[in-house]
Parts: C-alpha cells; structure tokens; sequence
C-alpha cells in the first residue's frame, strides 16, 4: 500500500443550488479528495490549515477515514476559509457570492516528515506557490505528482502555474480551463500543448459530459454514469482527483490501462458526491454501493459489435 500526500483546503462552504440552500458546513478540496481516496484504504495524509472556528468532529471525522491530520495547522486565532456560492439552474455553472481566504491568505504547507517518501502526491486546487513548496519538501521524487488547478491561477499566477505544470505527471482541469490554458478550443490539441508543457497524463473533466483520459497519442473517454437529480457538484471535481489517486496509490500502477479504471474509480466516486449538499453523501457512502456502480459503468461502457 502506498503512501499518499493530499494538498488542499479545508474549508467552510455556503451552497445554494435549485433544491436548496445551506449554511456554512463541511468543504475544501483535500477533505474531499481526502474522503475519496479513503475508499481505497492508502495511508493518507492531509496537508492544510483551519482556523480555531473550525469543529474537533470535522477533524475527527477526516482521522475516522484513516487519514492522517498532523499536517493540518490550526491556527486559534485565525478563521477558515470560507467561500459561499450560488448555483443556476442548469447546474453546470455558478456565482461565487463570497471567498474569504482567512488563514489560507498566509499558509505554508508543511508535509508530516513520515509522508515525505510518499510515492502519490495530489496537489489539490492552491495557488503554485503553494504547491511547489510541498514537492520541494518530498525527500524522495514521488511516483506519480496529480495537479489540479483552476482559471483563477491563470488570471493572477499564469507564470507560476506554468512552473508548476513542468513537475507534475497528471494535470486534471476541467474543458473551459483546459481551452484558456492553451488557447486551443480542440480539446485533442490542448491536450497536446499541455503534454508540451511537461505533463505525461492529461484528464480534462467534462462534467455531466465525462472525462477524457489524454497520454501521448492515447486517449480514453469516460462517460458521466446518468443520475435522476443532481443536488450539489461543488466537491465533484476534487471528488473525482481523489478517487483517480487513491486507486494509483493503492494500485502502484502508473500505466495508461491502469490510469483508465482510476479515471473509472475518479468517476463513480464522483456520481455519488452530486446526491446531496457538501460531503453528506461521500460520509455514509459503502463499498457495496460503490461495486455496485462501477458495474452499472461497466454495463453502460461495454458492449460487443458484430461488423456488417
């Protein structure tokens, strides 16, 4: 079993959504990654920061899941991070109301020193910077390094974020992203530049619409598994990264056949965590529930062919 290192925020969020609105509960990237991954029983670690408003059972809850807390600093004079937004009613886009960085505005990661060999490392959604200094603390040159970023870092960060990108293996950003970071609209030719860029793998998330799995001339496309109502896919993404790195770590096979089931794994996680608001789903969910999934996947994406 290999170790894992999850960068990311932890983090309150305020979603309102056509189905409902809530207050301030459970978010940030690396506590969804964190949940995912957990599914695959790695030996996790979360690197963060939290403010003293931030409640011992969210904590509590991330160690229950076997994921190791020491690099979470909390900072008791400090608040968490907050971001509050509102979804339209197609889902697929949003409005950001408000991002409170608190004590994120100042955060220096520190990697609990046994994490420092760790073979996966996923930086989650941070600005470069921040993700640099966690892999020029790795002692050992990871495995695998998984990058996710977003438009915000090439509006304000577009040099550092192309530093970063030239170290990692695995880029995952969604198709908008994907189009500003290259300049492409073909997603077949942004990929490519991105590969230019330094990354071996390359998984453009598509939404409702799947995700495309992108190493040199391969390419594999997962569909999006239809779901009968979508409630909230504020952590999708992250839940997606988390399961695609929990299964290498687990695996320790970083091919491009094995790079396909983590992209399948990253999917049917992700199905789940739409289904109800913040990480409500991603708590209760069972390895029953999702075997069961990954074989309604596996009955949607197969089939055999007789030619004319």
């Amino acid at each position: 079993m290999g170790k894992l290192v999850i960068v990311g925020t932890v983090a309150f969020d305020a979603i309102e959504t056509p189905f409902g609105k809530t207050d301030k509960i459970l978010g940030g990237a690396a506590t969804f990654i964190g949940l995912s991954a957990s599914h695959f029983n790695v030996d996790a670690a979360a690197v963060s920061v939290v403010g003293g408003d931030f409640p011992q059972e969210y904590l509590d809850l991330l160690s229950e899941r076997h994921i190791d807390i020491s690099g979470i600093e909390i900072i008791k004079e400090g608040k968490t991070f907050f971001w509050s937004g509102r979804y339209h009613n197609d889902m697929n886009s949003r409005d950001t109301i408000t991002t409170e960085l608190n004590t994120l505005a100042d955060f220096n990661p520190v990697v609990p020193e046994n994490y420092r060999d760790a073979e996966v490392v996923m930086l989650g959604n941070l600005h470069p910077l921040v993700q640099l200094s966690v892999l020029e603390q790795m002692e050992v040159k990871p495995k695998l390094v998984i990058l996710d970023t977003m438009n915000f870092w090439m509006d304000c960060a577009l040099d550092e974020l192309h530093h970063v990108i030239t170290k990692v293996d695995v880029i995952t950003i969604n198709d908008e992203e994907a189009r500003q970071l290259t300049g492409e609209y073909s997603l077949l030719v942004a990929a490519r530049k991105i590969h230019e860029m330094g990354p071996k793998y390359v998984v453009i998330k598509k939404g409702e619409h799947g995700a495309l799995l992108f190493n040199d001339d391969n390419v594999f496309y997962a569909p999006a598994l239809p779901l009968e109502e979508v409630f909230d896919p504020t952590g999708a993404g992250d839940t997606f990264a988390g399961g695609f790195a929990g299964y290498i770590a687990k695996t320790g096979d970083t091919s491009f056949e094995n790079m396909k089931n983590a992209v399948i794994y990253g999917s049917t996680l992700a199905s789940f965590c739409v289904e109800k608001f913040g990480t409500e789903r991603m708590q209760s969910l069972t390895e029953g529930e999702v075997n069961k999934r990954l074989m309604q996947f596996k009955s949607l994406t197969q089939f055999e062919i007789e030619l004319a």
